[in-house]
């Protein structure tokens, strides 16, 4: 019984081994060349742009400023290719704010240098033909040299307007009227008390809108004909 259990096993051993060289021997061998390829050379140069530097934060770290002297650069390396990685951008942009800020400086100084200090801050006016600043600074004007001016240049349309912020400036002294630069005649004539104050008032302010904002031409006739009536109102003695 031994004896048979022998022969099998060693049937089956024959068997496996039959069937692994048969195995081994149908396996073809791969006798192809293998070409191995290999990275090139200066790889980190080939890869040092902004677009592979993963430590700019794209989200705000670069500002427009530095994203304009980039592109800058950028186009000066292609245009002439020499390396500008070296650059600090952030130093750069550090010095463009300081040329700007002596610009500034430079300019200032010269406009200081060409208008004395008295003239910047000159309350008579050096420009009288700016109308607005007439109007919003009457407590510190002289009108009667600008009126007397106008006459001079024949300009009665002037003179008259003059006239009239002349009449504003007396009534706010006396305080018949709260006098600002944004009231209207309509503002005023209800702020007047005394009738006869209210009454010339009327008058001038008629005078006023018709000669100046219809813009119709007066000769010095019309004109002395009108100053009459402004001045019995700056002349009046009425409470307001």
């Amino acid at each position: 019984m031994n004896s048979t259990f022998q022969k099998h096993i060693t049937s089956l051993l024959s068997f496996f081994g039959a069937i692994t060289i048969y195995a081994q021997e149908s396996v073809k061998k791969d006798s192809s060349n293998i070409e191995i390829t290999r990275f090139k050379e200066n790889i980190s140069e080939r890869y040092s742009g902004d677009e592979f530097n993963y430590s700019i934060n794209d989200s705000g770290g670069v500002n427009l400023v530095q994203q304009v002297l980039r592109k800058f650069f950028g186009w000066l390396q292609d245009l002439f290719g020499f390396d500008i990685d070296y650059i600090d951008y952030q130093t750069l942009e550090y010095i463009i704010y300081g040329i700007l800020g002596l610009g500034v400086l430079y300019l200032l100084a010269k406009f200081l240098i060409q208008n004395s200090i008295s003239s910047v801050f000159k309350t008579e006016t050096k420009k009288i033909d700016g109308f607005n600043y007439v109007e919003e600074n009457i407590a510190d004007i002289n009108f009667d040299k600008l009126i007397k001016k106008a006459l001079k240049a024949n300009d009665y349309r002037l003179a008259t307007r003059y006239l009239y912020l002349k009449s504003l400036k007396v009534l706010s002294q006396r305080n018949t009227i709260d006098w600002h630069y944004d009231k209207t005649n309509l503002d005023y004539i209800n702020e007047i008390k005394n009738e006869n104050v209210k009454t010339l008032f009327k008058r001038v302010s008629y005078i006023y809108d018709y000669v100046w904002y219809g813009e119709f031409f007066i000769n010095q006739s019309d004109y002395d004909k009108n100053k009459k009536d402004f001045d019995h109102l700056i002349s009046s003695n009425f409470n307001g």
